[in-house]
């Protein structure tokens, strides 16, 4: 008999919905695919019934639905956090105070009537049932998503973020079925937060625009690092830290920096869509080495503290991809797993698997590589699916077999064409990992502005990632570890790397954009470094073949990939998402499946001015 439990994350960031059956992952989904809201926090009630109908199954089938924190523990931190402040803080404490009393204080109630709504929607001709809820903790889901999956009988697991209940830094072991708590750093003292206050002053957004700010890091230098260290955070030799939160406004109001903070660095918050200068540049260079400098103090602290030679990563935190390659390059374990999915959509697979292991008390099945089938957890499209809807719009294509297909493609690549990837299950989690995809030749000097500002409609400094085969990794790359989920930064090969001139060393900041780094300019950021994803040809095969159709074309087992969105909007779920984004874009070519589409053949779209404007630059 089969035994479903639903995990549930919803309400506060990226809501997203994970079913396991008998402790196996089989659907992981974000509702912003669906609703095509980015970051989409309301109830995911597109996902569920994607969920429900994939798998044949109603909520009777349901054994329990865990939801991935405790509300009533973040409403004691909320009116704790704005009482210690009182009065400063009202307009930030009715606000959310509206949204509290209308859906989240409340919330196993709420949440059955959604369930029961959806079921008499989905299934009207049978009994209502709604299964039992259970709640985990937050940075509980975060541990479980990060050790369950791994490919480890035991390690430790550190998770960091912005905050949970309480906690914002927390430690645990896992062995075999159980996970453990160490200890913890409570909210208001942060990295997660810390990082965050550094993205919005730097004028990107809180909770999305934190990569950029990873991004813009490698064109400063960290001059400020000291600063921030001297008033902002007091970082123990252990690891653990403090801040100073007279500089910081986000317990308190609706801006991250108090105008303490602005007076240290001696500016105002930077405005969106401004101008970023030097000093943004530096800015971003000081916070990075500060949050490298914490995790890996913490890390040491672990592995001392504990002796356990595997470490788990989960949290927001543990999508910063540079410091995860520092972590890993300073070899303090001898293997480290990062969960691809570490944020909140992440925790909802947390919370089913804490469903699992901890209240049914299930015993654990370990994969060699890991539990997540290289986050391929999402909706497929079968090639009759999409050639009826391509027939129904009349757009001409053409159908290939896999062999031609690759071929074919390889060629297209070599001639910088950039192609609309769309294969197979749609990817968990913010990377595109071949499922879902935009790739180009990494060998073409323009490849990556055209990709930025033709494709992407993004800024110009924003670095693509490379996919590798893994056979190959080692010959392109200083590392000789798998990288199946773009989560490490690593150097380019130093002899695929090209040294500057005299003249060229003297530029500053963006100056240095255009200048080629290595043999593979469209992925090499000026530090030398790219964040890499390696490609197996068990996870996914008709991505694998393709890159090794590229190789035997080129003598190059590496492509740019980049995620198949325009800025501000989610990754593509459906064929038709893939051809509007194709069609409102300088996209040459867009595979479905088997299915080809060129550019030139299509019907004429009249440019929309309005279209961008649909979408949250963020």
């Amino acid at each position: 008999m089969s035994n479903y439990i639903l995990g549930l994350s919803c309400y506060y960031h990226d809501s997203a919905v994970v079913l396991i059956k008998n402790g196996e992952i089989v659907v992981a989904v974000q509702e912003e695919r669906f609703s095509r809201k980015k970051h989409d926090s309301r109830f995911p009630i597109n996902a569920i019934r994607y969920t429900l109908k994939s798998q044949n199954i109603d909520l009777r089938d349901i054994e329990m639905i865990v939801y991935y924190e405790k509300p009533l523990l973040t409403f004691e931190r909320l009116l704790e956090t704005y009482l210690a402040v009182a009065p400063r803080g009202l307009r930030s404490f009715i606000a959310a105070m509206q949204v509290w009393l209308k859906e989240k204080l409340f919330l196993k109630s709420e949440l059955t009537r959604k369930f029961k709504s959806l079921q008499k929607e989905l299934f009207p001709n049978t009994k209502p049932h709604i299964p039992k809820f259970l709640f985990s903790e937050h940075h509980l889901s975060h541990a479980a998503a990060a050790f369950y999956p791994s490919p480890f009988d035991e390690s430790v697991i550190l998770c960091m973020d912005g905050v949970g209940e309480w906690a914002t830094t927390s430690t645990w072991v896992g062995k075999k079925n159980e996970i453990n708590p160490l200890w913890e750093i409570s909210f208001p003292h942060s990295l997660g937060l810390l990082y965050s206050a550094f993205t919005y002053y730097c004028g990107f957004k809180v909770n999305s625009g934190e990569y950029k700010l990873m991004g813009l890091a490698p064109y400063g230098e960290p001059k400020y690092t000291k600063l921030i260290k001297d008033n902002l955070i007091d970082i123990k030799e252990d690891g653990t830290f403090k801040l100073d939160i007279s500089y910081f406004k986000y317990h308190r109001g609706f801006r991250m920096t108090s105008r303490k903070f602005d007076k240290l660095f001696g500016k105002s918050p930077r405005k969106g869509e401004s101008e970023l200068s030097q000093f943004h540049m530096d800015i971003a260079a000081s916070i990075q080495a500060v949050t490298e400098e914490v995790v890996l103090k913490l890390a040491r602290r672990l592995r001392e503290e504990t002796g356990i030679k595997k470490l788990c990563l989960g949290g927001g935190v543990a999508l910063n991809c540079v410091a995860n390659g520092v972590l890993l390059r300073e070899n303090i374990f001898d293997n480290i797993w990062i969960q691809p999915a570490s944020g909140d959509a992440g925790s909802a697979l947390g919370a089913a698997l804490v469903g699992w292991h901890q209240h049914q008390e299930q015993e654990r099945v370990v994969n060699t590589s890991d539990s997540m089938k290289g986050t391929y957890l999402g909706p497929k499209f079968m090639n009759d699916d999409i050639t009826n809807y391509l027939n129904q719009i009349n757009a001409p294509f053409h159908t290939y077999s896999d062999p031609e297909l690759f071929e074919r493609l390889a060629e297209e690549l070599e001639k910088g064409h950039v192609i609309g990837w769309f294969n197979g299950r749609m990817e968990f989690g913010p990377r595109a990992l071949g499922g879902r995809s935009i790739i180009g030749d990494p060998r073409n000097q323009k490849m990556q502005s055209v990709m930025n500002l033709k494709i992407k409609y993004r800024e110009s400094f924003r670095p693509f990632a490379p996919s590798v085969l893994e056979e190959d990794v080692s010959n392109q790359f200083e590392m000789d570890v798998k990288s199946p989920y773009m989560l490490l930064v690593a150097p380019v090969k130093k002899e695929l790397c090209k040294q500057m001139t005299e003249e060229e060393d003297k530029l500053f900041g963006i100056e240095k954009l255009n200048i080629p780094r290595s043999s593979l300019p469209a992925i090499t950021h000026i530090d030398y470094s790219a964040r890499v994803q390696t490609v197996s040809k068990t996870t996914n095969p008709r991505y694998h073949n393709l890159i090794s159709a590229f190789k035997r074309k080129t003598g190059c087992p590496t492509i740019v990939n980049t995620s198949f969105n325009v800025r501000g909007e989610p990754i593509v779920c459906t064929p038709q998402d893939a051809y509007r984004c194709f069609m409102r874009t300088e996209m040459d070519i867009l595979v479905l499946q088997n299915q080809v589409l060129f550019k030139r053949e299509q019907p004429k779209v009249e440019k929309d001015e309005t279209w961008m404007q649909e979408f949250e630059l963020d």
